[in-house]
């Protein structure tokens, strides 16, 4: 499964977010930024995106999952 695949499963469920997605083998960071995220905690964060990939995650398609989900200004105040 590539990159690509992957953030498109996680567009589907989070369509007002932006996703990156890289990978090494079948091992995957998902990167999410959304509005949708502020005021959440981290394990709801990451149930979010979890939920987008159950299938692949079932199947072992992917093996590793490394989630990190921001809101637009988390992600502003980690590229300054």
């Amino acid at each position: 499964m590539q990159a690509e695949d992957v953030a498109e499963l996680v567009r589907k469920e989070l369509p007002d977010c932006e996703i990156q997605v890289q990978n090494d083998g079948n091992h995957y960071l998902v990167v999410a930024i959304g509005e949708r995220f502020e005021g959440m905690s981290p394990v709801k964060k990451q149930q979010l995106v979890y939920a987008a990939l159950n299938e692949p995650l079932a199947e072992g398609t992917i093996h590793a999952l490394t989630i990190k989900a921001f809101t637009p200004a988390q992600w502003e105040a980690r590229k300054a």
